[in-house]
């Protein structure tokens, strides 16, 4: 049976890094994107699955696979609106796992945040938590829940804010030891780069990697 890997989120910083190397690397025979929009990239492996994220029901039975990875992700200035906020950071990756769950895939790698709390006062990090834990519900025989801290890399867009905290914490990282350790920034290559290698390992269980665990996987 070929080796059949879906990615959502491949537009963003880190599925767009882990999609490029699930390409140049030969484990997997095929690679599907759920996108919004058509990806300006060819690829023999690469099959693009146009969707409205409103109708994932409507696309259910065209997902199939053995890994799911989501990166799917935004941030409250891009969406203010708390409602769609919700919607892309919780409802639809809850939702893509249970497509992939009921559509047999064995593991399922969802990218978190550090912080994720679903009792958490932050909507942020309140909808990573409660993403999670939905997750972690389902009848995925492996897991993975990456938790990485502030992303460094360059993105298609100029976000200000992103770009002060990474430069603030290349001087704040140094001192981050022991627990305060997961805080360090790291880059989006590392996180996929974790991502693809973690994919390609047959232990069974949920696995949780804080930031400065993901930069030993890498």
């Amino acid at each position: 049976m070929a080796n059949k890997a879906v990615l959502a989120g491949a537009s963003g910083l880190t599925g767009e890094y882990l999609l490029k190397n699930i390409l140049s690397q030969p484990h997997y025979d095929e690679v599907m994107v759920i996108v919004r929009k058509q990806l300006p990239i060819e690829h023999k492996k690469l099959v693009q699955l146009i969707i409205d994220f409103d109708k994932l029901d409507e696309v259910a039975q065209s997902i199939n696979g053995n890994v799911f990875f989501c990166c799917l992700g935004t941030t409250k200035a891009k969406t203010p609106v708390i409602k769609e906020y919700r919607k892309i950071e919780h409802d639809y990756p809850v939702q893509l796992a249970q497509i992939a769950s009921r559509n047999g895939f064995n593991q399922f790698h969802y990218m978190s945040s550090v912080g994720a709390n679903k009792n958490a006062g932050n909507a942020y990090l309140k909808f990573k938590g409660q993403t999670e834990n939905d997750i972690q519900k389902l009848a995925f025989k492996i897991i993975h829940i990456y938790r990485p801290s502030v992303l460094l890399g360059k993105r298609k867009e100029f976000r200000l804010l992103e770009k002060i905290a990474g430069l603030a914490m290349k001087l704040i990282n140094p001192l981050l030891k022991g627990n305060l350790q997961r805080y360090k920034s790291i880059s989006a290559i590392a996180v996929a780069d974790a991502m693809y290698k973690q994919s390609l390992k047959t232990d069974e269980g949920t696995f949780i990697y804080p930031s400065h665990h993901i930069k030993q996987l890498a």
